[in-house]
C-alpha cells in the first residue's frame, strides 16, 4: 500500500494536482484577509461616525438642559432596540447611569476616542457572560462626572467570524472536490499513462505489431497516440521491407551467384581455346553488371522509402522526358517487332525528380518491351506499345500501355512488391525490381502507381498532382 501511494504522489498529475491547489489556498486566504479587513475597517469607520453624530446629538441635550436633560436622555436612549452604550459616572468612576453594568478597567480615564476596542458587560447578563467588544469616546463634564458613549463591534465580529467560516467551508469544498476530479479524471489519465507503458514495454520487447491504446475521445493522449501508431507502423513496415528483401536477395541472388560461380568454375576445368576463355569472361561481366543493377535498384528504392530529399526536385515540362525515353527504346522496340508510340499531347510541367521520373518510364517501356507478343514472320500486325500523357482534374496522368499477357487483378498488388516476378520459369532477364522501384518513386512525389487492364495487356499509369496553375 505504502509503495503505491509513494508511487502515486511520484506521478506529475498528482504533483501538478497539488501545486495548483496550494495556489489557490494561498490565492484565497490573501484574497479573504484583505476583503475581511477592508470589510472590517469599512464598519468600523462607519461606527465611529455614528459615534460622533450620537456625541454631538447628546452634547446638544446637555447645553439645552443641563445634567436633568442629559440624564434622561441618555437614560431614554439607553433602553430604544439596538441602542448605543451610555454610561455616566462620578468623579471616583462609579456607575451612575446607563446600559453598561462593568468596563475593562483604565477606559473611562482617557478622553476622547477610544485608540482600541475594550470589553464591557451590560445589565441583565449573567456574569460568566461572553464579554463584549466596542469602541466608545469619553468626555468629561464641569462638574467632574464622566460620560461614555460607545458602539458595539459585534456587527464587524460577526462580519469576521462569518468570512472565517465561509473559507474553511469553501476549502473543504474545494479540497473534497479536488479529491473527486482527480480520482474520476485525473485516475484515469493516469491509467491510460498506465496502458501507454506496458504497449510500450511490448513494444521495446519485439513485438512491433502492438499499438498504443486510442480512447476515441479525441484529446491529446488520444493524438498522442495516433501519432506513435503511425509512426509504430511506418517502423513496422519499414522493418517488414527489410526482411522481405532480405529473403528475398538470398533467394533471387542465390541463383545468379551460383550461375557465376559455375561458369568460372566450368572455364577453369580442361584445357580450352582463348575465344572460349573469352566468352566466359564476357558472360561474367554481364551476370555481373545484371547484378550490381539489382543492388543499385535495392539502393535507390531503399532511399526512396527512407526519404529521399525533394531539394533535387525542380518544375520541369513532362514531354521532353517522354519523347527522349521514347527515342532511347524505339531501336529496340523495333528490333523487337514491335511499334512505340507517344500520345503525349499538349506539354505540361509537374515538379520532379528528371532523373528518378526519367528511369521509372524506362523501366516501365522496357517491361512492356520484355512482355508484349513478337509480331507476325514478316512484321506483319506488329504489337503496339503507347506511352501517354493527360490531365484529369487534379491529377496528372502518365501512362505506358502493352498488348500482353498482363497482370490478372488479384496479382496485381503483389506485383509491386521487391523482387516478385510473375513469370516463374524466369526467362527474361530481370530482378522483379521495376514496379517496387515506379510505386517508391511515386509516393516520393506525392502521387501514386496503379495497374489498369487495357484489354489485352497492361497499363501502368503514374499519377502525378497537378500543379496550382494547373488545375482544372
Amino acid at each position: 500500500m505504502m509503495s503505491r501511494l509513494s508511487a502515486l504522489l511520484s506521478t506529475t498529475a498528482v504533483r501538478l494536482s497539488a501545486l495548483y491547489l496550494l495556489l489557490f489556498l494561498l490565492s484565497a486566504m490573501a484574497l479573504f484577509f484583505y476583503m475581511t479587513n477592508l470589510s472590517v475597517n469599512f464598519l468600523t469607520a462607519q461606527t465611529q461616525k455614528a459615534l460622533l453624530d450620537e456625541v454631538t446629538s447628546v452634547t446638544q441635550s446637555y447645553e439645552r438642559g443641563g445634567i436633568p436633560l442629559l440624564v434622561r436622555t441618555i437614560d431614554r436612549r439607553s433602553r430604544q432596540p439596538g441602542a448605543f452604550l451610555y454610561l455616566i459616572s462620578d468623579p471616583a468612576g462609579r456607575i451612575l447611569s446607563g446600559n453598561v453594568e462593568s468596563l475593562e478597567p483604565g477606559v473611562l480615564d482617557i478622553s476622547g476616542m477610544s485608540d482600541r476596542p475594550f470589553t464591557y458587560m451590560r445589565y441583565g447578563e449573567q456574569g460568566n457572560a461572553e464579554k463584549h467588544k466596542a469602541i466608545a469616546i469619553v468626555f468629561a463634564i464641569p462638574n467632574g462626572m464622566r460620560v461614555l458613549i460607545g458602539r458595539d463591534l459585534s456587527e464587524p465580529e460577526l462580519f469576521r467570524d462569518i468570512m472565517r467560516r465561509a473559507l474553511v467551508l469553501a476549502l473543504g469544498i474545494m479540497g473534497i472536490g479536488a479529491f473527486l476530479i482527480w480520482y474520476f479524471v485525473g485516475r484515469r489519465a493516469l491509467l491510460r499513462l498506465k496502458q501507454v507503458s506496458s504497449s510500450s514495454q511490448r513494444i521495446m520487447a519485439g513485438d512491433l505489431g502492438e499499438r498504443l491504446p486510442v480512447s476515441g475521445s479525441g484529446d491529446e493522449f488520444d493524438r498522442l497516440s495516433i501519432n506513435l501508431n503511425a509512426m509504430l507502423g511506418r517502423i513496422e513496415e519499414l522493418n517488414d521491407g527489410l526482411k522481405h528483401v532480405s529473403d528475398n536477395i538470398a533467394h533471387d541472388l542465390k541463383t545468379p551467384l551460383t550461375r557465376l560461380r559455375n561458369k568460372a568454375e566450368a572455364t577453369l576445368s580442361g584445357q580450352k581455346e582463348n575465344t572460349e576463355y573469352r566468352a566466359a569472361l564476357e558472360d561474367i561481366i554481364a551476370e555481373s553488371d545484371q547484378l550490381i543493377r539489382t543492388f543499385n535498384a535495392i539502393l535507390m528504392i531503399s532511399r526512396l522509402e527512407a526519404g529521399y530529399s525533394s531539394e533535387n526536385m525542380e518544375v520541369l515540362p513532362v514531354n521532353p522526358i517522354l519523347h527522349d525515353v521514347a527515342e532511347l527504346y524505339e531501336p529496340v522496340a523495333e528490333d523487337a517487332g514491335l511499334e512505340l508510340v507517344v500520345e503525349a499531347g499538349e506539354d505540361i510541367s509537374l515538379r520532379i525528380n528528371r532523373e528518378l521520373v526519367g528511369q521509372t518510364i524506362s523501366n516501365l517501356i522496357d517491361n512492356a518491351i520484355k512482355y508484349s507478343p513478337v509480331a507476325d514472320e514478316g512484321g506483319e500486325n506488329r504489337t503496339k506499345i503507347t506511352v501517354a500523357m493527360k490531365q484529369e482534374g487534379d491529377q496528372i496522368l502518365i501512362s505506358v500501355a502493352d498488348q500482353g499477357a498482363g497482370i490478372p487483378e488479384a496479382m496485381r498488388e503483389q506485383a509491386t512488391e521487391r523482387f516478385v516476378r510473375l513469370e516463374e520459369s524466369r526467362t527474361q532477364p530481370g530482378s522483379g525490381l521495376g514496379l517496387s522501384l515506379a510505386k517508391a518513386v511515386m509516393k516520393l512525389h506525392g502521387g501514386s502507381l496503379m495497374l489498369e487492364d487495357n484489354s489485352p495487356g497492361l497499363r501502368v499509369v503514374l499519377a502525378f498532382p497537378a500543379l496550382p496553375e494547373t488545375k482544372q
